[in-house]
């Protein structure tokens, strides 16, 4: 479970975010929509515990990620696919996280599979991966630990569409096993291809929430998207 309670942001008097309340269950995966500069990144990296909120609460799996245990076991992360050695290679970045958390060796083959990417790649340096591939290994380095919820902002990005398709299935399967998925992204047509649940957010304020179906009424669902966000842009010029 991921729980947004009332979360408020302000940077120099400027709101960020303003009272973002949204839940994620255990089984689903909600797509997290807005444009650039909405507050998505900053909305996660709140959850993720790389910043605090000047008012309300973001937790995973009843705590805020400070206070878990076990976080990387528990909450897998992808903020930034580029935060990664680029003299290393794919797979010593994974092997690196698997002697962190204790794993074996086999777990990162069984990760490079699971993400795609070949024995060749994952001897490659990481500066020399597309950003397609880069996505592939961050998103493989968030599921070393087998976790129960995820935190992904933007992973689609750089993805060719065998990619996006191959990040769509493999959502679903996730969520299939019991995960709480949390996916941020502007694209809204691929998030609507995978998503149970939307969040849409404008100027650091939900707008609108509910299931593809439900956001949509009747017309098409990029259309609401766009109403909202027009209308979130005006109120706050």
């Amino acid at each position: 479970m991921i729980e947004f309670h009332r979360v408020t942001k302000t940077y120099k008097g400027t709101r960020a975010l303003d009272e973002v309340s949204f839940t994620v269950p255990p089984g689903t995966v909600t797509g997290f929509l807005g444009p650039n500069g909405a507050g998505k990144s900053t909305a996660m990296r709140i959850l993720a515990g790389l910043c605090r909120p000047t008012s309300g609460s973001a937790i995973v799996l009843g705590r805020p990620y400070a206070e878990l245990e076990r976080p990387a076991y528990d909450v897998g992360t992808l903020l930034d696919a580029g935060a990664r050695h680029p003299g290393r290679s794919g797979r010593e970045v994974l092997t690196l996280g698997a002697m962190m958390l204790g794993l074996p060796r086999s777990r990162v083959d069984e990760v490079l599979e699971l993400v795609g990417l070949t024995g060749k790649e994952g001897r490659q340096a990481v500066g020399g991966y597309s950003l397609g591939m880069r996505q592939r290994l961050g998103i493989g380095h968030a599921l070393l630990g087998r976790p129960r919820a995820l935190i992904l902002d933007e992973p689609a990005n750089g993805l060719d569409p065998q990619g996006i398709q191959w990040m769509r299935e493999l959502l679903r399967g996730l969520a299939g096993s019991g995960c709480a998925v949390l996916l941020s992204s502007h694209l809204l047509h691929e998030v609507e291809q995978v998503a149970d649940h939307i969040v849409l957010i404008g100027a650091g304020r939900v707008l609108a929430q509910g299931t593809p179906a439900e956001l949509g009424g009747g017309r098409s669902l990029e259309q609401t998207f766009l109403d909202l966000t027009s209308h979130a842009d005006r109120r706050t010029a």
